[in-house]
């Protein structure tokens, strides 16, 4: 029994964990690896876990389920090929739109070898070779806000509103050969195309000239079409 004059000492509250984020970073960056080896359908939350070093209901806990840890690597894979938060400084740094575009595409040529970018960009690229319904998370949170900001560039670039046509046309010029540079192997880019890596400063000033140049060619040219085109 109890000593009234002497209660028993209150409970200790359990300390929150400090090591929370670094838990979920550890996470990300192992599933991004099994992932990319075996595969969404084959992979499993228990393995991901064992190669971070955590318990199995860490993955429920930091991201809701497998599914959920799955569309998180996705949405991380497109961050790491490009931030959104990096390009919305660029947009909103004050250059001259010639320099901006100069230093978006800087931001896709930033990180040649690393291995963490290239296991998360062969998890993305499975996806969108074979878009399953987790695409949908990877559109609406990573895509579809980069292009809304980058649809303003061009736009200004091309001197038209941005619902024309020739806006989305010139923002794929410009973007899908910056992505086809990224994702490509370097081992066997560098033996079909040796110059490609041979000197990167050379090749992100030949490709800005090369898109700026592209882009002042279909301003002079009338468009195909005058209608708006909605996106979303």
């Amino acid at each position: 029994m109890s000593n009234p004059l002497h209660p028993p000492a209150a409970p200790r509250r359990r300390s929150v964990r400090s090591d929370g984020a670094e838990t979920r970073a550890a996470i990300l960056r192992c599933a991004a690896g099994v992932f990319a080896e075996k595969g969404y359908a084959r992979s499993t939350s228990r393995e991901v876990c064992a190669a971070a070093g955590c318990n199995l209901a860490a993955v429920n806990y930091h991201f809701g389920s497998k599914a959920g840890l799955y569309q998180a690597v996705l949405v991380q894979a497109h961050d790491q090929l490009v931030a959104l938060d990096a390009l919305e400084a660029i947009r909103h740094g004050g250059a001259a739109a010639t320099e901006q575009l100069r230093s978006v595409i800087a931001l896709f040529l930033r990180r040649p070898g690393d291995p963490l970018l290239a296991r998360s960009l062969r998890v993305l690229v499975q996806e969108l070779m074979a878009p399953t319904e987790h695409a949908e998370r990877l559109l609406r949170e990573a895509v579809l806000p980069k292009v809304r900001l980058m649809r303003g560039l061009v736009a200004a670039l091309l001197g038209v509103p941005e619902d024309r046509p020739v806006v989305q046309r010139g923002l794929a010029f410009v973007i899908l050969p910056c992505i086809m540079l990224v994702i490509a192997p370097p081992s066997v880019l560098g033996r079909a195309l040796p110059a490609l890596t041979a000197d990167r400063q050379a090749l992100l000033d030949d490709l800005g000239a090369y898109a700026l140049a592209g882009l002042e060619s279909m301003k002079h040219r009338p468009d195909s079409t005058t209608r708006k085109v909605d996106a979303t």
